[in-house]
């Protein structure tokens, strides 16, 4: 698997990362261990996931998921992803083989970064978290007083490195400014979604992250599963268990004429390649020269593989600027 170095600092990340996302939520620890010990097997070194992944908290937690007894009974727990990674890493003895991402989902005050680093330390059963980010910007809180905890943070030890999720061009850039105007650390790391269904990164945000030597792990590259083909206009049409099922708000996002157009132009060319569809939107997402590691999220091996597979056609430029002509159409 390659490997890319994570804007300037020292860490080099797996070309594809782990998305831990589904774990807890909707497949149990059994399946997310098998999922984990198949990636690293292939060569994968970095995983990524949040307090909010998981869902709920601890007095709603599903013990039959996590099968652990000891979750503690407050409200200030949310992810069952961050166990199920703790209880796999201390199992498998591989803390210094993986990288961890984690981020705050809850809100980017001072005193809420400090607590919910707290407890993702805590369930991941770790003294330091390898990146730490803000999972969504925060218009109530401004972002020097978000930088300042986090930059305190990685002074004692707590985060090796800092990022941001879901940031614009000009946030990142107000980011940027405020970290070099008071010397707090800065954003190395940023994650964008990007794939054919919105590919808006690659306009204002691929380029500044160019220019400042920002790392991008971009996510979503199958766009929740909509480039999948299995989606029509129909909202009450979801297929049971299916990402749109358990996250209705995913077709706000990506329902529209010009998507659905396009899911079509992907359907007849991979009849016409003779390969599934996911492997061509797959390989579109990762074929951007900016993008440091693409999120690969799975419920099971097989969703891995695809990724696998997609990662040799990425080199196929012709094909790519193929499907990127159906953006401007």
């Amino acid at each position: 698997m390659e490997h890319r170095k994570l804007g300037r600092t020292g860490t080099s990340l797996s070309f594809i990362g782990l998305g831990c996302v589904t774990f807890g939520r909707e497949i149990d620890e059994d399946a997310s261990a098998s999922i984990l010990d198949y990636a690293v097997e292939k060569g994968l070194n970095w995983l990524d996931t949040a307090e909010g992944y998981g869902g709920g908290n601890a007095r709603t937690y599903r013990r039959d998921v996590l099968k652990v007894d000891d979750v503690r009974e407050t409200s200030d727990i949310m992810g069952s992803s961050e166990i199920i990674i703790g209880k796999w890493m201390k199992a498998r003895g591989c803390r210094d083989d993986v990288v961890i991402c984690s981020k705050v989902s809850s809100g980017n005050s001072p005193e809420n970064i400090a607590r919910a680093l707290q407890v993702s330390l805590e369930r991941l059963q770790v003294d330091c978290v390898d990146i730490y980010e803000l999972h969504s910007p925060d218009e109530t809180v401004p972002i020097d007083e978000s930088l300042a905890v986090l930059d305190e943070a990685a002074a004692a030890g707590k985060i090796r490195t800092v990022g941001c999720s879901n940031f614009n061009a000009a946030q990142l850039q107000e980011a940027l400014d405020a970290s070099a105007r008071e010397g707090y650390a800065r954003f190395e790391v940023v994650q964008p979604p990007y794939n054919l269904a919105d590919p808006g990164a690659q306009d204002e945000l691929f380029p500044l992250c160019r220019r400042e030597e920002v790392g991008v792990t971009s996510y979503s590259p199958l766009a929740a599963g909509f480039l999948a083909g299995k989606y029509t206009p129909d909202r009450g049409a979801f297929p049971k268990g299916s990402r749109f099922d358990v996250i209705p708000g995913h077709a706000d996002i990506y329902f529209s004429d010009r998507n659905f157009r396009n899911v079509e132009r992907l359907r007849t060319l991979a009849d016409t390649r003779g390969l599934p569809m996911v492997r061509l939107a797959m390989a579109w997402a990762m074929g951007h020269p900016d993008i440091t590691s693409v999120i690969v999220g799975a419920r099971h091996t097989g969703h891995l593989d695809n990724a696998f597979d997609a990662l040799e056609l990425r080199a196929d430029t012709e094909l790519r600027e193929q499907m990127s002509r159906w953006l401007t159409d």
